[in-house]
């Protein structure tokens, strides 16, 4: 690297963004100004709920009507299990039901019948019974019974070869689920798990029930089939490819009184787009999730018109190639972390996109590690100095002093993702010499391109079912999760995760996860920059759902309370 960059990177970092200022954190949990989520808490162990019906919010809900919704952008593929973006289901939720669910009303808070109306829960917390409903169908005419959710679970917890799900991790635990008879489910754990997390597991939007013969005549793959038979309250009715996706109302659903619509359209386009947000304020569409900043502020501004924002169960981050030099070195990983000014990054993207400063952790729960804890450490504190000093003595002691240059940087077509990387780079190149060559790529080419280690760096953006640490420390850190794109493999972390899973006391749970986010920052497998928030945006008229209330879940949606006053 020429003696020009270098004289050039002892600029301080945070000139290349124009006007930037140091700025505090946002709002979180643990003392970040939001409130604390645990999911499914108090679960009952027996619970019967055949006289339970969901209904919408609202006492005077009416039927009829076409909802147009604006989502983000289309599938990638149409296997909702094996996907791991939250297009798949955003667009694909309403055709299908679970076995239990999230009460869209409370946030997912409360644990509500689905497909079976009751369970229990055995006094060991090792045999999770649950009894289905007798009149159900699927979308071609198909009955229910309880072989599709043993077809079902058992393909996700335990993925056929060539079947990547990454939600397996979630049932790590379960031993077998067996189908006693026609109308009854049994998941036998081999050890007891907490008994919150398990329940919550199975209620997650993804794990929606499919047809035992479906999968079985597409070799348990469904990444092609469009028009998947579910028991949901809406069915496909035709698909435009980049365009639309028409969604016509199950007059056979099961849950008698809904869905209210006729039908929805489901219009993709890129989150936080200026096209997105001109749909709404046109009157093109009813409904926006994923408003850029401006649009939103124009909604709540016009009259007729309501708007909220909501933290979901999303990092942003970028992956580092553990299996290619220099990134296989904690020493260089533990240098990029530190370096990277990360409230910087936040209001890099401040136009486009509304994020929060977060590390490892997610900030939504009571796992949360406090602000004024976090705020101390090296990565995250206002006055990067300290930083980018043990940065520097990282990278000299891993034998970089002079820089690294050519490093790969896959970027997904998304603003936020291009201003981003194109921030990182700066960082990296103005602190440490390190070169990045910003490769970006459609969604598809970058979905293949990290899941295969074509890359030395990779932006994405990473979702999680739950907001427990069982769950995304499986999928994203564990040696074998299915959404460890970094190739991450610390043995320290590896002996601590087990215990985690297992421990049911909750302060000697919390005392577990500390000690795992300890390693992860001394040993990050990968980069952390912001928590994402999303910007609802509708027209009055669109009842039936309470989007204030939806807080670090972004799966409980399905459209069958929603209703038209027009």
């Amino acid at each position: 690297m020429s003696n020009h960059v270098s004289q050039r990177s002892r600029v301080n970092r945070r000139q290349f963004v124009k006007g930037a200022t140091a700025l505090g954190f946002m709002g979180g949990a643990g003392g970040f100004g939001l409130p604390f989520h645990a999911w499914a808490q108090g679960v009952p162990n027996e619970y019967d709920g055949s006289k339970f019906q969901l209904k919408a919010p609202e006492p005077n809900a009416k039927p009829g009507g076409v909802l147009k919704y604006g989502i983000t952008s289309r599938p990638p593929h149409f296997d909702f299990h094996q996907s791991g973006t939250i297009n798949s289901l955003g667009s694909q939720g309403c055709m299908f039901d679970n076995l239990v669910r999230r009460d869209p009303r409370d946030s997912g808070k409360t644990i509500i019948p689905d497909l079976a109306h009751s369970w229990e829960i055995s006094k060991d917390n090792k045999t999770y019974t649950f009894l289905l409903r007798k009149d159900v169908q699927f979308h071609d005419g198909a009955d229910f019974t309880s072989e599709d959710v043993k077809a079902t679970f058992d393909r996700i917890a335990k993925p056929p070869q060539g079947i990547s799900i990454p939600r397996s991790t979630l049932f790590a635990a379960v031993e077998v689920i067996t189908a006693p008879d026609k109308y009854t489910v049994q998941f036998k754990l081999a050890e007891p798990r907490p008994t919150n997390f398990i329940m919550s597991a199975i209620a997650s939007g993804w794990n929606g029930i499919v047809r035992k013969k479906t999968l079985e005549d597409n070799g348990y793959n469904l990444r092609r089939v469009v028009d998947i038979p579910g028991t949901g309250p809406f069915k496909s009715q035709r698909r435009v490819e980049a365009e639309v996706w028409v969604m016509e109302k199950n007059k056979n659903y099961w849950n008698k009184g809904l869905p209210y619509l006729d039908g929805i359209e489901f219009y993709h386009a890129l989150p936080f787009s200026p096209e997105l947000g001109s749909s709404l304020l046109s009157g093109r569409i009813d409904y926006a999730r994923l408003l850029d900043p401006v649009s939103q502020r124009r909604v709540k501004a016009t009259q007729g018109m309501s708007g909220t924002d909501f933290y979901q169960s999303v990092i942003q981050a970028t992956w580092m190639n553990n299996k290619k030099k220099p990134l296989d070195d904690p020493r260089v990983r533990r240098a990029f972390h530190l370096v990277l000014d990360k409230p910087v990054l936040v209001d890099v993207v401040k136009d486009i996109a509304p994020m929060m400063v977060g590390g490892f952790i997610y900030p939504f729960s009571e796992f949360a590690t406090p602000l004024p804890e976090l705020s101390k450490r090296l990565g995250y504190q206002a006055d990067p100095t300290a930083a980018v000093k043990e940065a520097k003595a990282l990278m000299a002691a891993a034998g970089h002093a002079k820089g690294i240059g050519g490093l790969d940087y896959l970027v997904r077509e998304i603003a936020s993702f291009k201003l981003w990387s194109q921030a990182i780079q700066a960082m990296l190149q103005q602190t440490l010499n390190v070169q990045c060559n910003i490769r970006t790529a459609v969604e598809s080419v970058w979905f293949d391109d990290v899941r295969t280690g074509k890359f030395d760096l990779a932006i994405g953006a990473i979702v999680s079912t739950l907001l427990d640490p069982s769950d995304y420390f499986n999928a994203w850190y564990s040696k074998s999760g299915p959404q460890n794109y970094s190739s991450w493999d610390n043995p320290k972390f590896n002996e601590l995760l087990p215990q985690i899973d297992r421990e049911v006391d909750a302060k000697k749970r919390l005392e577990l996860i500390r000690q795992a986010e300890a390693i992860m920052e001394q040993d990050p497998p990968l980069l952390p920059v912001s928590w994402e928030k999303i910007n609802d945006g509708w027209y009055n008229y669109v009842k039936g759902h309470r989007p204030q209330e939806y807080f670090g879940i972004y799966d409980v949606v399905r459209f069958d309370t929603f209703w038209l006053d027009k």
